[in-house]
């Protein structure tokens, strides 16, 4: 090889372990950067931020923690019963929606579902439920079923088909074709191909999604109760507005034990299946 296409072959490999090269955005790219830009600065303008008001709201933040201590306990039973009024809409919005997302999850995914038509359909509808803010379903439900726990669960049934039946759909959608196919060669039914491959090699995913949807729900369901759909929400609420802090105090000392709990088992129910 002459000297001259030496140094080509030794440009070309450097060129090929150098880093890309940036490249000039383009006008659409500078365009979306300006829009962002403004509304960044207008946001910042509109959010009126002063030393003052920071140094201010350091004082207030000071003033509620001295307020708050001691947390009072003579209500502890009646938040105690709340707590678990939170824990039980959480675990059987979670159950619930957990038993939909499955069948869900099976149409809207490409390999399972009966006709393409059907598996756009049912994302588009997956999709709305997880774009729309769990607080917004609850005031819906609140018109629909009025006050109490009902609007609660149907909030976490809602938020968690869209949550997990789009990653049971993931997962489904990922699966190698080879199990499915070899049950298919031996005349298996559309149900039993589910029941015996696609379910069965889920598992462990589904297992996981549906525990990170229950430590969702838990947090969920506490804010819930801020619009009237049940739970410790109402009490918070309530002690906040008649700046009772040290109650206030009391109830999130419960909810952030509850929600610890529940957290630690649901780490040691996934170290032990995934």
């Amino acid at each position: 090889m002459s000297e001259p296409a030496k140094r080509l072959d030794k440009n070309q490999n450097l060129n090929q372990h150098m880093p890309p090269r940036w490249k000039n955005p383009s006008i659409l790219t500078w365009l979306l950067s300006v829009v962002c830009i403004a509304f960044i600065i207008s946001g910042l303008s509109s959010a009126n931020i002063t030393v003052d008001r920071l140094l201010g709201g350091v004082v207030n933040m000071g003033k509620f923690i001295g307020n708050a201590f001691p947390p009072d306990t003579t209500r502890t039973s009646t938040i105690f019963a709340r707590i678990v009024e939170t824990f039980e809409i959480a675990l059987i919005g979670t159950l619930v929606g957990v038993l939909l997302s499955l069948p869900i999850a099976l149409l809207c995914s490409r390999n399972t579902t009966p006709h393409p038509i059907i598996s756009v359909c049912t994302k588009g509808i997956v999709s709305t439920m997880r774009t729309i803010p769990d607080l917004i379903w609850a005031l819906i439900f609140v018109i629909s079923v009025g006050l109490g726990p009902l609007a609660g669960i149907l909030t976490i049934v809602v938020d968690t088909i869209g949550f997990c039946a789009r990653f049971f759909s993931e997962r489904i959608e990922e699966m190698e074709k080879g199990p499915s196919q070899a049950l298919e060669s031996t005349g298996a039914t559309r149900f039993g191909i589910i029941a015996g491959s696609t379910i069965p090699i889920g598992f462990p995913s589904f297992v996981g999604t549906s525990l990170y949807a229950v430590e969702k729900a838990i947090r969920s369901a506490v804010i819930l109760g801020l619009v009237g759909a049940g739970g410790i929400g109402v009490e918070l609420s309530t002690a906040m507005s008649l700046r009772r802090f040290d109650e206030a105090l009391m109830i999130i000392i419960l909810i952030l034990i509850v929600v610890l709990i529940v957290e630690q088992v649901s780490s040691a129910i996934r170290k032990k299946v995934i």
